[in-house]
């Protein structure tokens, strides 16, 4: 019958010479088979009962355990077997490219970012390529910023201006022998000797082209117009006025010559409460040289010019080059006027107040979120300024990328060791870091900063601001060149807080 079931001395010789057959063949191909193993189903009589022998071959990595296997092949055999269903695929989404296995992170910083020299210490670090927060100690707190301002004035810049964009003087005639200077902007704008901007160009230059339109016309008033913007915001209530006397910062006006510095070839000069006035008094003298009739003794007044009949014009270079200037040598004068130009060319009134919106709208077309900073200067000596290391860091990561122009900043900063503010810094046990890190400096009474990227020991570039508040900055200097050294040997495996 189907169901009669063979005696037990013919399945023992039928399951022998089945062990017998899958040991030759395995000798023959020693091929590892699934599971470890190779087995053999011995199908006995129409009723089919089943007898497992199994022929041990070398494991296979991703087999099943030793114990699965055991359990499996303990199992009883089964008077009548059904054939094992063929797994049904669940539709399950696989990914193309499955990650590879990402750095242990196990290295910190927090030893080197408590040091006493950091003061009420304020850090955040972020991988430049994954967006992968690294560390972050106080990093969302707004605060003062010190020059590292600058960075955002040079974005704001670079998104409204644009690199190739300059910033023109030009004189205008009036009637009864008047002629205007009227600034845009320029503190660059030089008498014509030594300066601190090479290549700006010359009250020379527009007295020549005043004389070439003249002739021999006489001049008998220059009229000197910054009304481009107010200028009863020149100074900030927050600034020292130390900071004008020693020489760091002008009154910002719109027609200023050399920065409005004593001495236009010293980069810290004292500068005077009467940049406009100094700016109308060397324009006389300039034209005097060129020969302009009158000149020598012609009347100044400050007033707006009441003329559009243009007869000279100069312009600064490309603001792509003022940048450059700007950003090694941290020149508050070149901050303060391209953050009062980038106002009005947006459609602003250039006034300190409106620097908050305009510089929102303009850091937001990088993709960064500027809600909640305050912006109440361009050069950040002002410690009501308020922007966290949190945004510095996402904002570098578009300047490391050079993303939409911000090429020219990444150019311009200070290289550790090497360069701009940054180049006597870095020394000692820090000096694993130098030619590393790539950052702008800040320095007010109340703060010292560093904000910028580093291509770490790894490979990995990191983004991060580090700001170091009511500290010394003898203290100061070294410990945020510490943390950040340690930031540069811990690379991607950064952890902590």
């Amino acid at each position: 019958m189907s169901d009669q079931q063979p005696s037990p001395r013919s399945v023992t010789d039928r399951l022998r010479d089945a062990l017998a057959a899958a040991r030759a063949s395995a000798a023959r191909r020693p091929v590892p088979w699934i599971a470890g193993g190779l087995v053999t189903l011995l199908v006995l009589g129409s009723g089919g009962a089943v007898a497992v022998a199994a022929v041990t071959m070398p494991e296979p990595a991703g087999s099943a355990s030793p114990a699965a296997r055991a359990t499996a092949s303990s199992t009883p055999s089964a008077t009548t077997a059904a054939p094992t269903p063929t797994p049904t695929p669940t539709g399950r989404a696989v990914p193309d490219d499955v990650a590879g296995p990402s750095a242990l992170r196990t290295c910190t910083i927090s030893s080197a970012a408590s040091a006493s020299g950091l003061g009420a210490f304020e850090g955040y670090v972020m991988n430049a390529k994954t967006g992968e927060v690294l560390f972050s100690r106080n990093g969302d707190k707004t605060a003062q910023t010190g020059s590292v301002m600058k960075t955002l004035t040079t974005a704001t810049a670079l998104a409204v201006l644009g690199g190739d964009h300059r910033i023109p003087t030009t004189v205008t005639k009036e009637s009864g022998g008047a002629i205007a200077l009227v600034g845009h902007g320029d503190a660059t704008l030089s008498a014509g000797g030594a300066t601190v901007y090479p290549g700006a160009p010359t009250l020379g230059q527009l007295a020549q082209q005043v004389k070439a339109k003249l002739g021999n016309t006489p001049v008998t008033t220059i009229v000197t117009d910054d009304t481009y913007w107010d200028d009863a915001d020149a100074w900030d209530p927050t600034w020292p006025v130390s900071e004008r006397t020693i020489g760091y910062q002008p009154n910002v006006t719109a027609l200023m010559v050399d920065g409005d510095r004593a001495n236009p070839g010293a980069a810290t000069s004292p500068r005077s409460t009467d940049p406009v006035g100094r700016a109308g008094s060397l324009f006389r003298t300039a034209l005097a040289n060129a020969g302009v009739a009158g000149a020598a003794n012609a009347q100044i007044v400050k007033r707006a010019t009441t003329s559009t009949d243009t007869i000279a014009s100069v312009s600064s270079q490309p603001v792509s080059t003022l940048i450059g200037q700007m950003i090694p040598n941290s020149d508050n004068t070149l901050a303060e006027m391209l953050a009062r130009v980038s106002s009005k060319e947006s459609g602003s009134n250039g006034s300190a107040a409106s620097l908050t919106s305009v510089y929102q709208a303009a850091l937001r077309s990088y993709g960064v979120d500027p809600s909640g900073i305050v912006i109440k200067d361009g050069s950040g000596e002002s410690a009501s300024n308020a922007v966290s290391p949190n945004f510095v860091a996402h904002l570098m990561v578009q300047v490391a990328a050079g993303a939409k122009g911000l090429g020219t900043l990444a150019n311009a900063l200070p290289v550790s060791g090497q360069s701009g503010t940054l180049a006597s810094r870095f020394t000692g046990a820090n000096a694993v870091a130098r030619g590393k890190v790539h950052a702008k400096t800040g320095w007010i009474d109340s703060a010292n900063t560093l904000g910028g990227y580093i291509d770490a020991a790894d490979g990995s570039r990191l983004t991060f601001a580090f700001y170091a508040i009511g500290s010394s900055r003898a203290a100061a200097l070294p410990a945020l060149d510490a943390v950040t050294a340690a930031t540069y040997s811990c690379g991607s495996r950064l952890t902590g807080s």
